[in-house]
């Protein structure tokens, strides 16, 4: 199966997708109060120099980018959370970028971090959060989706399990133009339970639609892949990780084989993430969504 960015252009391995040449470095204005809209849920810290990762270890990204930091359980899958495993071990560290552990967190400082990023890369959106937490006001939102339309040379890969927030969201903002090609959306599914997302995301104006099946930690069963352009399984890691079977991995591959949707196999995991490496079958499975002509 080819593998290629919105453009057009190939991707092999870790994909860095050049959207266009142009660079641009300032937000479009804004009102002065739209920050002061901040939801009582949400603290702002504004910190010059915040830097998050500019690399990332996941294998599906280039880089991680986090306007927000923090985040609340809402499903299973939820249970052993990396991102508040690993924030909450710096609470009460003064001048730490997490001192507040993994309490609900935006941060405007960084809204222009993808801005002065000048090589093209695949972004993952707020992996220590989730842009469509309803503590997270619309204006602060708004914001990050004008620096992703702005930052037209990176690709954007937008992640939630608030998947009704988002397709609402995007239904607005989307009304009456094109989404643009460089913002990837999708829905992180854990179990046959989750895959009710599959389907808000499949009316989710967007120009490549996938699904995070990760952590994997039960069957998803039957799934229509109509209108999903990728997907994504892997197993749950750290200390208290439950087992992925692999018949759970070879019924979702397996479906996107028959479905032809691109299929992304990225850990086993473990005590950590490569503990169990990525072949599934005897090999590793690496594909990437084709760009899509049609939009929701």
């Amino acid at each position: 199966m080819s593998a290629f960015d919105p453009n057009g252009r190939s991707l092999q391995g870790k994909g860095r997708p050049a959207t266009s040449s142009r660079a641009r470095t300032a937000l479009p204005g804004t009102c002065a109060g739209d920050l002061a809209l901040s939801s009582q849920n949400a603290k702002v810290i504004r910190r010059k120099g915040d830097a998050m990762a500019n690399q990332s270890a996941i294998e599906w990204t280039d880089s991680t980018w986090n306007p927000v930091t923090g985040c609340t359980k809402i499903t299973a899958g939820c249970d052993h959370c990396y991102a508040e495993r690993f924030a909450e071990r710096f609470r009460g560290v003064a001048g730490h970028p997490f001192e507040n552990g993994f309490d609900l967190t935006l941060r405007p400082d960084r809204l222009d971090q993808p801005l002065r990023w000048r090589r093209s890369r695949m972004i993952f959106v707020n992996s220590m959060s989730d842009l469509f937490h309803k503590g997270i006001p619309k204006a602060f939102v708004d914001r990050v989706f004008d620096t992703m339309e702005l930052a037209d040379w990176h690709t954007f890969q937008v992640l939630t399990k608030r998947s009704p927030r988002m397709r609402d969201y995007l239904a607005r903002r989307y009304a009456d133009r094109t989404p643009p090609p460089n913002i990837w959306t999708g829905v992180s599914v854990e179990n046959r339970i989750g895959s009710a997302r599959v389907q808000h995301l499949r009316k989710t104006r967007s120009a490549v639609r996938f699904l995070s099946v990760e952590p994997l930690i039960g069957p998803i069963g039957p799934i229509d892949l109509s209108g999903i352009h990728w997907v994504i399984a892997g197993g749950e890691s750290g200390p208290h990780a439950r087992v992925m079977h692999i018949e759970w991995a070879r019924e979702i591959r397996d479906a996107c084989r028959a479905q032809e949707v691109p299929f992304f196999f990225k850990q086993w995991g473990g005590i950590r993430p490569k503990s169990g490496g990525r072949e599934l079958d005897g090999r590793e499975w690496s594909e990437w969504p084709q760009p899509q002509k049609a939009f929701a």
